[in-house]
């Protein structure tokens, strides 16, 4: 017993003599570091495209001094979050072995030991991964900071950059957002909802969540007692005060530029014209493609997605240059900071079809090519087989269209065009406009059966769009130093990847996904759209039993929203329909007062007036009739009746 310890203690002084070592090394070598510039340290300052200011810093519009904050946020945020900060060097070493032994304890990770200092070290750099690389970098900054500045620096330091959820980064922020008022205006009640809310922003913002932001305000109020900031009567006071949150944040309401802002963060950090030296140590000016309406618009479309706990995504882009005018990673940031806008991988169902059919118009198919669509299990060589359902199992029992099938997201006429081609020839079609996941060659691909994102499938819409020219989907346009160097400028490069004549007729077929002469068995797939659209789109539903999708463009601009939930359960139809109004509402508002622009005929095209659905010509007695196009030589040969009797009368 005896020898054990011995040993136990002969670990710990050894550990002890390692830290106190490490230590002096850090506080040296930070010593003959040079002083880091707090106020512009990995001072960022985003522009939209019109060159307007709409993002700075960490969010921080003015920084405002320590003195100026009052009392009550610096009392309740030590309190709370670092109540030795004015003790320790940066590093709370008693807190840190409490923390560990607790862990230990419930086998799980339930207190953390960060202090203010820590903290933020991790706000300047603003990269919150738990990598070990990270860590370090941490560690060393900490060091630095409390070499270099005074505690009073830090603590306004970190009251300028610290998130309060809802995209406010700083505590002027925070009090404008929340209460209207000056830091210093606030009252202790109001200090301490506010002070509680960095530790985790999703669940302690009075806006999301009064009762827990309660909960949090009272656990902050008691810590200011116990370490003897305020009285008793002070405590009791402002536990009872009737906290009202304000409703006047128009300018800082747009939570979702977070979005846009993390997506622009991760392009610069991949760029390598861009200096490190400049992201960590010097304010840059970061000019972006975003359209300030665009991204109004997606984030008031949100309203449309009314299921609990669904989640959306929706990616605008310029499909001329790239440039993405607007981008939703999710129904509130506040809530939930993960991009699923550039992050999620989601099965695209029906979406792939029109990159199906392009191949297939490519290898000689045409918009009135025929197959049956009954119920088919497809058999192979291997003894297996495969038998995909329509939805709702609607067949049409008879041959149909290459037109209609695209209409109604027919799979049977998708899985024979599929095998007919060669499974090859899809995932080919798919890699050639930037769909660059592994993509196994099986039956089911059409169905859209593999892994993506919705930037992913924008920037391949957007190849259709742009009439076969691949442009590259970015956020960034150009960024200059802080005295307007240019140091990184987009060079734009197209490259004619699909032919447009091709694309033409595609575009020309995803209008019939909403069109009235295309009700036959069954209806389009956005024929309940009709009423909300006043302009034409190429328009391409597709569901999964998890995702919901609705892809549409112009010539200009394209959009995609994408609705479902992150722990993938199953949809149901009003998601469907929820995401279908969230996609109207967003396109149609943002096209209200632009030109109404579609395509011109390509020379090699020809349109022929035909019924949809049989492929044959129209003529006075069709059920139904629609110009659809072909390229020359491959249209229809047979003369219409409508023909043939003026041909009579004539003679």
């Amino acid at each position: 017993m005896k020898k054990t310890t011995k040993i136990v203690l002969k670990t710990l002084i050894y550990i002890i003599t390692f830290i106190a070592i490490c230590n002096i090394f850090g506080y040296i070598y930070a010593l003959i570091t040079p002083k880091l510039d707090i106020k512009s340290a990995n001072k960022f300052y985003l522009y939209d495209n019109k060159q307007e200011l709409i993002f700075q810093g960490n969010g921080n519009e003015e920084w405002i001094n320590l003195k100026e904050m009052g009392t009550y946020i610096k009392q309740a945020t030590i309190s709370v979050e670092d109540k030795n900060f004015y003790k320790h060097k940066g590093f709370d070493y008693l807190r840190i072995t409490k923390a560990m032994l607790e862990n230990i304890k419930q086998k799980e990770i339930v207190q953390g030991a960060s202090t203010i200092t820590q903290q933020y070290a991790r706000n300047l750099f603003l990269d919150f991964s738990k990598s070990w690389k990270r860590k370090w970098k941490e560690m060393w900054i900490t060091f630095e900071l409390e070499v270099h500045y005074t505690k009073d620096e830090i603590l306004e330091g970190y009251l300028n950059t610290i998130n309060y959820g809802h995209g406010m980064y700083g505590i002027a922020n925070a009090s404008k957002y929340y209460f209207d008022k000056d830091v210093k205006d606030l009252t202790l009640a109001q200090a301490a909802i506010l002070a509680g809310i960095p530790n985790s922003p999703a669940n302690y913002s009075p806006k999301d969540n009064f009762e827990k932001s309660k909960i949090r305000q009272e656990i902050v109020l008691e810590r200011m007692y116990k370490n003897k900031y305020i009285t008793k009567e002070q405590y009791e006071n402002a536990k009872n005060e009737k906290i009202e949150i304000s409703t006047n944040n128009n300018k800082n309401n747009l939570t979702s530029l977070l979005y846009y802002y993390d997506a622009t963060m991760d392009e610069l950090y991949n760029l390598k014209e861009i200096p490190k030296s400049y992201l960590e140590t010097k304010g840059i000016k970061i000019y972006t493609s975003l359209d300030i309406n665009a991204q109004k618009t997606l984030e008031e479309s949100n309203i449309k997605i009314t299921e609990k706990n669904s989640q959306t995504a929706k990616v605008m882009m310029d499909s001329k240059t790239g440039g993405v005018l607007g981008l939703i990673g999710g129904i509130d940031y506040g809530y939930s900071q993960y991009n699923r806008a550039t992050n999620a991988k989601r099965q695209p169902g029906s979406t792939v079809k029109p990159f199906l059919y392009y191949r297939a118009i490519e290898k000689g198919f045409t918009s009135t090519t025929k197959f049956l669509s009954n119920e088919t299990t497809f058999n192979f060589d291997n003894n297996s087989t495969y038998s995909p359902k329509n939805y709702g199992n609607i067949y049409a029992e008879k041959e149909i269209t290459l037109a209609a099938a695209l209409a109604y997201s027919d799979n049977i006429f998708a899985v024979k065009t599929h095998l007919f081609l060669g499974q090859d020839e899809l995932v080919e079609t798919l890699k050639k406009v930037g769909i660059n996941e592994e993509i196994k060659e099986l039956p089911s691909i059409p169905l859209g059966t593999f892994e993506t994102n919705p930037l992913n499938l924008a920037s391949a819409y957007s190849t259709l769009s742009n009439e076969g020219k691949k442009v590259t989907p970015h956020f960034i346009e150009k960024i200059e130093d802080i005295n307007g160097n240019i140091l990184y400028e987009k060079k734009y490069k197209e490259e004619q990847i699909l032919d447009p004549a091709i694309t033409f007729i595609i575009s020309d077929l995803l209008t019939g996904s909403y069109d009235k002469e295309l009700v036959d068995y069954t209806y389009p797939t956005c024929y309940s759209m009709i009423p909300d659209l006043t302009k034409k789109y190429a328009l391409k539903s597709g569901s999964t039993d998890t995702d919901s999708w609705i892809i549409g463009y112009t010539k200009d601009y394209v959009l995609v929203s994408w609705a479902g939930y992150d722990d993938n359960k199953n949809i149901s139809n009003k998601i469907v329909t929820d995401n279908k109004k969230s996609w109207s509402y967003a396109m149609e508002k943002y096209l209200k007062d632009k030109e109404n622009t579609w395509y011109k005929i390509p020379k090699t095209v020809i349109g022929v007036l035909v019924d949809p659905i049989t492929g044959e010509p129209a003529n006075q007695n069709s059920k139904h009739k629609k110009i659809l196009y072909y390229i020359n030589g491959t249209e229809p040969k047979g003369e219409t009746n409508d023909k043939k009797e003026n041909e009579e009368k004539h003679n």
